[in-house]
C-alpha cells in the first residue's frame, strides 16, 4: 500500500511518500527542485523530517543546481534557427513581408516561415511568435479540458495561458481555474495532455494522495514516463 501527502518542513514543500521499502529515499527533482522523500511506514513524521534537516544543505545545493542549469537557448528569431512546435523541430525562415503584418505558418518540410514587416525587431518577432504560440496551445488545449472534464466527471475549469519559469502548469480547486505554461506549445502532444490531467485530477482531489495518484493511474498508466520526459526538457527564460 502507498500513501502520497505533502508537507513542509524548514520552509520547503516535501512530497513524502510511504510505501513498502526497507529505507529511506531523499531525491530532488527538474525542473524546480521537488524535493521527494519515499519512507517505509515505519518511520514516523518526526524522523522524516530530522532527515530532511539533516541533508537540507545537499538539497539546497541540488536546488541551485536545477537553477543553473541551460534553459532553452536565447533566441535572435532569424533565418536557420530551429523553434519546436508541440514536439517537433523546425526550421525558421524568416522573410520580408510587404506589408505591417506579421504571418506564422508551418509547413510540410519541417519548416517554421515567418512574414516580417521590413526592419522587424528582435523583439517584435518575440512578440509575434509568443502571441502564435499561445493560439497554437489555445487551440490544442480547448478539447483537452472538455475531454478530461468529461472523463473525471468535474466541472469544467476556467483556464488561462501564461508563462511560467518554474511549473508546467497550476490549479486553484476552489476558484475552479486552471493554468497552462505557454512552453507546452513547445512540447510533445503526450505532455500536454499529462498536465492538463495533473492539473484537473486536483479537482477530485486536491492534494497529492492516494486519490490523486489513482485519478492518474487509471486514466494514464504511462503518466510517470510523460512527466519525467518532460521535466528533463528545457523551460525558457
Amino acid at each position: 500500500m502507498m500513501s502520497t501527502e505533502l508537507i513542509e518542513i524548514a520552509g520547503l514543500s516535501v512530497e513524502l511518500v510511504r510505501k513498502p521499502i526497507k529505507n529511506l529515499h531523499i531525491g530532488v527533482y527538474p525542473p524546480a527542485g521537488r524535493v521527494r522523500v519515499a519512507a517505509p511506514p515505519a518511520i514516523s513524521d518526526d524522523a522524516v523530517r530530522v532527515a530532511v534537516v539533516t541533508r537540507l544543505g545537499w538539497i539546497k545545493k541540488q536546488q541551485r543546481e536545477f537553477e543553473k542549469q541551460a534553459r532553452q537557448s536565447e533566441r535572435r528569431y532569424v533565418s536557420g534557427e530551429t523553434h519546436f512546435v508541440f514536439g517537433k523541430p523546425l526550421r525558421l525562415l524568416v522573410k520580408p513581408a510587404a506589408g505591417n503584418r506579421c504571418v506564422i505558418q508551418p509547413d510540410a518540410s519541417d519548416r517554421l516561415t515567418m512574414t516580417v514587416p521590413a526592419g522587424a525587431t528582435t523583439d517584435q518577432k518575440a512578440r509575434w511568435l509568443s502571441a502564435w504560440y499561445r493560439l497554437q496551445l489555445k487551440e490544442r488545449a480547448a478539447p483537452r479540458i472538455v475531454k478530461w472534464s468529461e472523463r473525471l466527471d468535474v466541472p469544467e475549469p476556467r483556464w488561462g495561458i501564461k508563462l511560467m519559469q518554474t511549473k508546467w502548469g497550476s490549479c486553484n480547486p476552489d476558484k475552479g481555474l486552471v493554468w497552462l505554461n505557454l512552453d507546452l506549445a513547445k512540447k510533445s502532444p503526450p505532455a500536454l495532455d499529462y498536465v492538463i490531467l495533473h492539473e484537473m485530477a486536483h479537482f477530485v482531489s486536491p492534494r497529492h494522495d492516494d486519490v490523486f495518484l489513482s485519478v492518474l493511474d487509471r486514466n494514464m498508466p504511462g503518466w510517470r514516463q510523460i512527466r519525467a520526459d518532460l521535466n528533463a526538457l528545457p523551460l525558457s527564460e
